[in-house]
């Protein structure tokens, strides 16, 4: 599969970049926001996902691996295809996305075309542990608002197979110990300690 393409970008549509690699013209669907950090002429690397049907092979392209990330993820859901899926990451960060599912928010996901009330539903209850946490934090805990050492021992947690859930409480269980200067290691290790004993 192609990972990425890396080349001058010889044109922009509406929904695609046209990008050369190698005297070849690729042509790579993306987001409104991929295409708009995009310019005729000059040089660009896409992350890319592409998606082989029996009568096609379409490239997608997106900004950063995050995005290309989430895409994939979300078509694991049934009834997800590549189109609604590029929908998805178009209307919703991939942050977005993760804080709208953590937190059983239909409302957020039924703004994407396509995705009615009983979709998003399903979409919830599919990716709730796949997704993963938004990576600006979980839901802080009082007097740790915001706090950057819980995102990335919720992400290693979830990670590791734990579903939300459980890393939000193994979250709560260590947060006296993060003190000013907080270990993140030393903090998911807590972190794990806490969660064999649950």
């Amino acid at each position: 599969m192609i990972a990425f393409v890396r080349g001058r970008v010889e044109g922009l549509t509406l929904s695609s970049a046209v990008v050369e690699v190698g005297g070849v013209g690729l042509e790579v669907m993306c987001t409104p926001g991929t295409l708009a950090g995009l310019r005729t002429g000059q040089e660009a690397t896409l992350p890319t996902s592409m998606v082989v049907r029996e009568d096609s092979l379409t490239l997608f392209g997106f900004a950063d691996d995050d995005e290309k990330q989430t895409f994939e993820i979300v078509q694991t859901a049934s009834g997800v295809g590549p189109k609604l899926a590029q929908a998805m990451v178009a209307c919703l960060s991939p942050d977005d996305l993760r804080r709208a599912v953590a937190t059983d928010d239909v409302k957020t996901l039924t703004r994407v075309p396509g995705i009615g009330q009983k979709g998003a539903q399903r979409i919830i209850l599919e990716l709730k542990d796949r997704l993963g946490a938004p990576s600006y934090g979980a839901p802080p805990a009082a007097g740790t608002a915001d706090a950057p050492w819980r995102g990335q021992v919720h992400q290693g947690l979830v990670g590791l197979g734990w579903s939300t859930k459980d890393a939000d409480k193994a979250l709560d269980a260590v947060a006296p110990e993060a003190g000013e200067t907080p270990d993140v290691a030393a903090l998911l290790r807590a972190a794990l300690r806490a969660l064999s004993k649950a």
